[in-house]
């Protein structure tokens, strides 16, 4: 397995540990200059509704409000992501429940002028779009696992054209009245200096299992055998990492099955050499670029 960045060409040691298939993302924590402004794109453009806000935060959820999935923390002026991109977010990416909701989102941010970014990646369908301070956000469907292939025990995944014309259609002329029911944060995809260091911490010590390898520049790493709930990449190398001023992802959030799964996730971190938070529940560890992760029992 080669994850060749600049002169690193060695893969980290395999896990002792490898978390539960029942894993997925759960929340993402983001940094914004101006809370109204976000609010209003995220519930006027993309369709969240606004929960809870106050005291400079706010946090959004899909129809059918069960968890937020998005928390907005605001610091006013924090400066925007450049063009070059930062080391941290690359993307969080909204995981709809079916082809017909992505179609509606489609129709929908074409009617608002929205400049968006797609591509077909073998099991999903995603197109791609900034907040207004320039955070990424993929949003996609996928397809069922019966169609995804594999060589050489990697799975198959690939960057295509989209076919829009085909998912407007899958619409049947159903107009978008907001995230549906069934909405989840898919995955989290970072910007990272180095796929050795990246591996060491999410493979190695959270016990994530490498999926993709072969992509150039990037990995992709899940549980349970989904395509896919973390993807790291350095096609940034060399850009500042985001800091405390920056608008950014302050934090995403793992799902476990229960506070024993939790334990074990913490210790396998801690285990790896990284320093682990241990508080009501939950585990929160920071990766090698400034990125918090929170491991929670769902």
């Amino acid at each position: 397995m080669d994850m060749t960045t600049g002169t690193a060409k060695r893969a980290s040691a395999g896990p002792t540990y490898r978390l539960p298939a029942q894993t997925r993302v759960g929340g993402v924590r983001l940094r914004v200059a101006d809370l109204e402004r976000s609010l209003a794109f995220y519930t006027r453009v993309l369709g969240f509704r606004g929960r809870d806000s106050g005291a400079g935060r706010a946090t959004l959820s899909a129809a059918d409000g069960e968890r937020p999935l998005i928390e907005l923390e605001e610091r006013r002026g924090a400066a925007p992501v450049p063009p070059r991109g930062r080391l941290g977010l690359f993307h969080f990416a909204i995981l709809l429940p079916d082809r017909a909701a992505l179609g509606r989102l489609i129709a929908h941010l074409a009617e608002l002028s929205v400049r968006i970014g797609a591509a077909d990646h073998l099991v999903s369908e995603a197109i791609y779009l900034a907040d207004p301070d320039g955070l990424g956000i993929e949003v996609y469907a996928d397809r069922p696992r019966a169609a995804w292939r594999y060589q050489a025990g990697e799975l198959a995944m690939d960057t295509l054209p989209l076919d829009l014309g085909g998912l407007r259609r899958e619409a049947g002329g159903k107009t978008w009245s907001g995230m549906p029911a069934g909405t989840t944060i898919g995955h989290v995809h970072l910007s990272v200096a180095d796929l050795v260091r990246a591996d060491d911490f999410y493979h190695r010590g959270l016990g994530l299992d490498r999926v993709v390898w072969s992509y150039p520049g990037a990995l992709f790493l899940s549980a349970g055998g989904y395509h896919h709930h973390l993807g790291v990449n350095t096609w940034a190398a060399g850009a500042p990492q985001a800091g405390e001023d920056d608008a950014r992802l302050l934090e995403w959030e793992l799902l476990l099955p229960g506070a024993a799964d939790v334990s074990a996730a913490a210790g396998s971190l801690a285990a790896a050499g990284y320093v682990v938070q241990r508080e009501k529940g939950s585990a929160t560890a920071t990766d090698p670029w400034g990125t918090r992760v929170r491991i929670v029992p769902a």
